[in-house]
């Protein structure tokens, strides 16, 4: 193997690093590396290393491809095969299943976690898991322990897969990913590691993974949680994707779910259950931007600066008369976001409010929201009852999420149409 390649290298610390060519050309990141444990305690081999690419496709690429690895950089040659990573039996994931686990020091018999595992590659070209970087458990007062790099040989217990695994250093190495990114990782661990992970996270960071997984595998998820905890979660969903959530766990598991949420959080889904799945109150959110005619422009530009507004719901203000807690009073119009960048911040919204915007019913159909929106090239579309007040709104995100096929989250990382190929080295 050529190239510039560190005598060894520890995998935590690798993880996020950008993936390029030999042409310098961007390929994607490092998620992970793929081991395979060994017989009588010996050192286990890498076999290659996780790579997300675009479109959140996780990838394997063997270690025999890597070409350099130096601070910030990994360098990949030959042809990428972009099926979708799935681990075989007898390989382990590096990160997703080692780190956090506690193992035993062979010479004292001291229980001790893992905080990150460092490959070296040996005379014969091949990358073995040669150390290991452990903590010690903390005494008195001291809430950690002091922390150490030992040799693969001096500690043992990697082969028991059944006892409780901690998180906190792989949380570390995911801690700056996007919800749907964190959502393709999870769905990539084991079941009893996914769910350790889970019940790790906050519950609105949590709320935001299930939003952009899979069906199947959110249910399976949240079936798994806590009663209280579930419901939490729940909550900190928005209400149309809390509600698509509940349609899919069974009746019983909704109904004792709802009793558990914060009744103004459960109003909320209560309310969207009521609508078919596929018609503009089953896909609508209840939570848009409403404000009063004789609001301001600084007033408006403060509610879209939220960072828990999407950027589809951050484009237009919808102006109600009182009360503005959906369902509203009598809707009247929206204002654009574009359109506010325009005015000074004193201008009241009322004299910039577009009355000729057209909004839909609750029963509209998904052809006919569809339809609007791309007719008349909008980003969201209002929802009113027959007194025209404001029931919610329909974004584009969430009707694409209709138009696609079940589980195109998934689909679309196994079957989308990249490809990667550099000339050797």
């Amino acid at each position: 193997m050529s190239g510039n390649l560190l005598n060894r290298v520890f995998l935590a610390r690798l993880a996020g690093t950008a993936v390029f060519d030999p042409n310098g050309d961007p390929v994607g990141k490092v998620r992970d590396a793929v081991a395979t444990l060994r017989s009588n305690n010996q050192q286990p081999r890498i076999l290659g290393l996780v790579v997300e690419v675009p479109l959140r496709r996780r990838v394997f690429v063997p270690i025999t491809r890597v070409t350099s690895i130096e601070s910030g950089a990994v360098v990949i040659t030959g042809l990428l095969n972009m099926r979708r990573f799935d681990t075989r039996p007898g390989e382990v994931l590096v990160l997703g299943e080692m780190l956090d686990r506690s193992i035993t020091l062979l010479e004292s018999s001291e229980e001790v976690v893992v905080e990150d595992m460092g490959m070296e590659q040996n005379r014969n070209g091949d990358w073995l898991i040669a150390k290991v970087h452990i903590m010690r458990k903390g005494r008195g007062l001291r809430r950690k322990g002091a922390t150490s790099t030992v040799a693969w040989e001096e500690v043992v217990g990697f082969a028991n897969t059944e006892q409780n695994q901690g998180v906190a250093n792989l949380l570390s190495t995911l801690a700056n990913l996007r919800a749907a990114d964190l959502a393709a990782v999870l769905q990539d661990l084991a079941p009893k590691r996914r769910i350790e992970v889970a019940s790790a996270l906050e519950d609105e960071r949590l709320a935001d993974v299930l939003e952009e997984m899979d069906e199947d595998n959110r249910v399976a998820l949240l079936a798994e949680l806590e009663g209280e905890r579930a419901a939490d979660v729940l909550g900190e969903m928005d209400p149309d994707d809390a509600a698509d959530l509940l349609r899919e766990v069974g009746e019983e598991r909704a109904n004792a779910l709802l009793d558990l949420m914060e009744p103004e959080d459960a109003e909320d889904v209560l309310r969207l259950m009521t609508y078919e799945d596929y018609s503009a109150g089953g896909m609508m959110t209840t939570e848009p931007i409403v404000l009063t005619a004789d609001s301001t422009v600084a007033d408006a530009l403060a509610a879209v600066r939220q960072k828990e507004i999407s950027p589809a719901l951050a484009s237009q203000i919808y102006i109600c008369r009182q009360p503005v807690e959906t369902p509203t009073g009598r809707f009247i119009g929206v204002v654009h976001y574009q359109r506010l960048l325009r005015e000074p911040p004193s201008t009241l919204l009322g004299s910039i409010v577009d009355t000729d915007s057209k909004a839909t019913n609750p029963d509209a159909t998904l052809h006919e929201v569809s339809s609007h929106l791309a007719s008349y090239n909008m980003l969201s579309l209002p929802v009113v009852d027959a007194n025209e007040r404001l029931l919610g709104a329909v974004t584009v995100d969430d009707v694409l999420d209709h138009l696609l096929p079940e589980n195109w989250r998934h689909d679309h990382r196994e079957n989308s149409p990249v490809s990667f190929k550099s000339e050797s080295i």
